[in-house]
């Protein structure tokens, strides 16, 4: 039996505050040690984008790990490869959330694993 997948991966949403303000962004008191690592893999603001591009395939094709319920829905996170643009590849875990009246995942986070 396979692993349990992201339901609705395809639909994964990404805002662009997350990304140029949390997780690529160096004076972040919570994300400046995730916009060093992702940084350090070649990811860059200007280009966003690319980040995003990376983390839904993660959600595509990378297995659920942990699943909890909370008050504002379903909380997914999956473990393992990123593509990167230096070609690392790293393990990391993201976290999605599915709320009961959006059945798009939407990301909560992103950090390395280890």
């Amino acid at each position: 039996m396979s692993a349990p997948t992201l339901p609705n991966a395809a639909a994964a949403m990404i805002e662009e505050q997350k990304l140029t303000a949390y997780l690529l962004n160096l004076g972040h008191p919570r994300g400046g040690s995730k916009a060093k690592f992702f940084l350090g893999r070649r990811f860059r603001v200007e280009e966003w984008e690319g980040l995003a591009d990376a983390l839904r395939h993660h959600a595509k094709h990378n297995p659920v790990s942990q699943t909890k319920r909370t008050p504002f829905g379903v909380v997914y996170a999956l473990d393992c490869h990123l593509p990167t643009p230096d070609q690392s590849n790293p393990c990391i875990r993201t976290v999605w959330e599915i709320r009961p009246d959006d059945a798009r995942p939407r990301l909560i986070t992103a950090h390395p694993l280890g």
